[in-house]
This record gives structure tokens, sequence and C-alpha cells, in this order.
């Protein structure tokens, strides 16, 4: 068995996520504790209590997810006797989530990881004003006809792959005008749906540059690591520990395609078998499965969650 760490991005966030980890696991209510004293915020409490519109804006979103994220690999390191070194291929996270996966592999410290994460989320919200952009998911097609689509929809304004989930999940991301052409366009190219996206700005599309720019400048003052081990980044689908090429990535991440398809094909043409989810919901548990249907994936959210995966990861 060969394991992967994965580590979830935006949408996957809910009020009372980590909650029941804090309450039961000192390791978890330090880690909220130190991220909360990193931002001078208590987002441990938007956390759990909400409100949801609170939680789900994008700076808060972020961290708190890393949060939850970490606080699970914590408890599996520091109570459990779990090594990451020692029992863990690669790591990988779905955009924001790669910053939780360079975190978990002891690229970043905790702190510098929800600051990143928070001015990340306050820089995509500024980079283009609100109404502007958009984003939609098109269902049962790849990436070679979603780019046909994309084309097509441009019609002069930016509309750009932002994530290629799965064979048959790819968004699109960009000007508002283009992506409501989207369902139209998709219409002759087999698209079964497409499915505007709830969220508050077109991410990782060319209308970022400006977020993109103030992730460089914030990157530069940050110590990163080598990784514990290698890290498959967002937009190379390939493994990266040098850290000067990690910052590099994580600027090209803001408005560059997140390679998800490619990035577990990856994992699983290096031997990964067996994939662990840490955090809130199962999204990328359920895609590994339409990705490569050989992978075993496993969310790993809750303290139940941990105590069943205990026996699996340290034996």
């Amino acid at each position: 068995m060969a394991i992967a760490f994965v580590f979830p991005g935006q949408g996957s966030q809910d009020v009372g996520m980590g909650r029941d980890l804090a309450q039961q696991f000192k390791a978890a209510r330090e880690v909220f504790e130190e991220i909360d004293a990193a931002l001078g915020q208590k987002l441990s409490q938007i956390m759990w209590e909400g409100p949801k519109e609170t939680l789900t804006l994008t700076e808060n979103a972020q961290p708190a997810l890393m949060a939850h994220s970490m606080a699970v690999m914590r408890v599996l390191e520091r109570e459990k006797g779990f090594s990451l070194k020692d029992k863990v291929k690669f790591v990988a996270g779905h955009s924001l989530g790669e910053y939780s996966a360079l975190a978990a592999a002891g690229a970043f410290s905790i702190g510098d990881a929800a600051r990143l994460l928070k001015l990340r989320g306050q820089a995509m919200q500024k980079a283009v004003p609100v109404g502007m952009g958009a984003m939609a998911a098109l269902l049962g097609v790849g990436l070679d006809v979603a780019r046909k689509v994309a084309e097509e929809a441009a019609q002069g304004d930016v509309c750009d792959i932002a994530n290629d989930n799965e064979p048959t999940q790819v968004v699109l991301s960009g000007h508002k005008t283009a992506i409501d052409r989207v369902g139209e366009v998709g219409k002759k190219h087999g698209v079964r749906r497409a499915i505007p996206l709830p969220v508050s700005a077109p991410f990782h599309c060319s209308l970022l540059k400006p977020a993109a720019d103030a992730m460089a400048e914030a990157l530069a003052k940050v110590t990163i690591n080598a990784p514990a081990v290698p890290v498959i980044a967002n937009v190379t689908a390939a493994p990266v520990s040098e850290p000067d090429e990690i910052r590099k990535l994580l600027v090209q991440q803001v408005t560059g395609t997140v390679r998800w398809r490619e990035c577990v094909l990856a994992m699983a043409a290096a031997g990964v078998t067996d994939l662990y989810e840490l955090g809130s919901g199962k999204v990328l548990s359920g895609l590994a499965g339409r990705i490569d249907k050989a992978l075993k994936a496993t969310p790993v959210g809750t303290p139940a969650d941990v105590e069943a995966v205990v026996g699996a990861l340290i034996g």
C-alpha cells in the first residue's frame, strides 16, 4: 500500500467544521488557537458558529479549510504517533488545499499558511469587481471539449479553464458575459449540463493577475522549507520539493488551471493506491474514484474518522 494525503479546496467548508476535533483533542485545539492568533481574528468561532455567509467569504473560507485539515494532521502526528515522512509518498491539495498540503509537509508554518490564505482570499476578491466575473462547471465532457467551448464562448472576453477535476467535469472561469454564453455553446459540443457556480470571484483565470502579483509579493517574504515529502503541484501535475520552485508555482496557481485529474493520475502512476482526504467534506474522495477506479479514497475529518483510519495508517 502506498499512501497520498490530499487536501480539499473551497466549497467544502461548513459551519461546525473541526469543532468536534477541538473538543476531543488538545493537538487540534492548539491548531485553531495558533491560527486565531496568527490572524488576530476568532476564525474558529466563525467556523464553529457561523453565520454561514461569513464563513463562505473567500478570505475566511480559505484559512478555515486549511485549519481543519491541519487539525486532523496534528491529531494524527501528535496524538496517534503518525509520521508523514515515513508513511506518505506524496501530498497534494486542490487550489487553496495546496497550501494545506505544504503546511502538512512542513514547508510552511501554520501561521504563515493562515496569513497567506487570508491575503489570497482578499486579493482574489479585490482583483475583479463583484458581478464582472463568473464560473461554470461543464458536466459530461472532458478537457478537450471544454477547451473548444471556452474558445467559442470567449468572443473577445476572458474564458479560461479553471479546474480539470475529473474526466467528465471541467470548470470554466472568466468574464460573466462569456460564462453566460457557455450553456448555449456547450449544447453544440455535447455538454450535458453547464452549472453556474455560487462564487464571489472568477478563480483560476487571467483576470486574477492582480491577485497573483499580490501573492508574489507576500510569498517573497515568507520562509518556505523543503517539504518532508514531495508535493504534487496544481499547475504542473508533477512533484515539487525545491522551495523557490514552490514559491513560483504558487504564484502561477492563482491564474493557472488546477490540473487535479492529472495530479491524481500522476500519483497513481507513481504507485499510490490509497488517498486520504484530510479536512472538510469528501469532494476529492468522490473525484478520485471517477479519475481512477483502482484508487481507494477515504475522507478523514472527524474524531470517528481518525479512529477508523489509524490502524491502516500506522500499522
